[in-house]
């Protein structure tokens, strides 16, 4: 029985393991060649580098422009992510305590326009912002915010709904009878509650935002106010790629979000458990 046990143990680490290799295998390479140049690689991208230097990556800096494209990343990620996080939360504690039909209703609403792909709206949204509201032009980051804000606040509402449900009403109406505002419930009682969900939906929005490239395309339209995404483009010819920078330029933009995911996707899991079936 012992000896049946062990041999288990040992087929399922072994393919853990397999399995492990074989998700960290394409990030590996990548590592590998972004110290090759383009003869290296297009001969064999599975071979180790020959020397090991960092100066494509100094040249990936400055033609990306890395620190003004980094900085509009950034600003544009962590504003999103927080103000999605904020109003969904606010969006779905009022669903849930003011549990009207309306409020019912809109929920319904809200959660089915998840399934509506953004393709088959991103050219009359295009039309209206930016050749009638002209706002492409005027304010395109503020713009793009909203628009992440928009499109992302249905999951987030979605997963925030599950959750407060589960929060004891007792907790709330003790903070109002200790003199809390209503608003004061929220911020004092029902956030901090929140925490592991609002942790999740921000590392599930960080690696949507982060990563996006069809919607910064269609709004950032100046050079200065592109993303790391975006800027990638300055490497992609129309007959060739250049290969020793944008690899380079690929792991330089992975790496960021990466580190994010890996320091709270045991969030993950978590909250979204916790906000769809409580």
């Amino acid at each position: 029985m012992a000896d049946r046990r062990n041999a288990f143990i040992i087929i399922t680490y072994s393919l853990l393991i397999a399995a492990l290799f074989i998700f960290l295998f394409p990030f590996l390479l990548l590592i590998v060649n972004s110290f090759k140049d383009n003869g290296q690689i297009l001969e064999n991208p599975f071979s180790l580098p020959t020397s090991l230097s960092i100066g494509h990556f100094v040249d990936v800096i400055e033609k990306m422009n890395f620190l003004v494209t980094f900085k509009n990343s950034v600003l544009i990620t962590v504003v999103s992510v927080v103000l999605i996080s904020l109003f969904s939360a606010m969006a779905a504690y009022y669903m849930v305590r003011v549990a009207t039909r309306f409020n019912k209703t809109f929920f319904a609403i809200l959660v089915a326009s998840m399934i509506i792909p953004f393709q088959s709206i991103m050219i009359p949204l295009i039309y209206i912002y930016g050749a009638q509201l002209k706002m492409i032009e005027m304010a395109p980051i503020p713009l793009l915010i909203a628009l992440y804000v928009g499109f992302g606040s249905a999951f987030s509402v979605f997963i925030y709904h599950g959750f407060i449900k589960s929060i004891p009403l007792e907790l709330e109406e003790a903070s109002l009878i200790d003199g809390c505002t209503r608003k004061q419930t929220f911020f004092k009682v029902v956030m901090p509650m929140l925490m592991p969900t609002s942790v999740t939906i921000a590392i599930l929005n960080v690696l949507w935002i982060w990563n996006d490239y069809l919607l910064p395309s269609l709004v950032l339209t100046k050079e200065h106010y592109y993303t790391m995404p975006i800027k990638m483009k300055v490497f992609n010819g129309t007959y060739m790629n250049n290969w020793e920078l944008l690899i380079p330029a690929i792991l330089m933009t992975v790496l960021p979000v990466l580190i994010a995911y890996l320091f709270g996707q045991r969030y993950i899991i978590r909250g979204v458990m916790q906000g769809a079936i409580k």
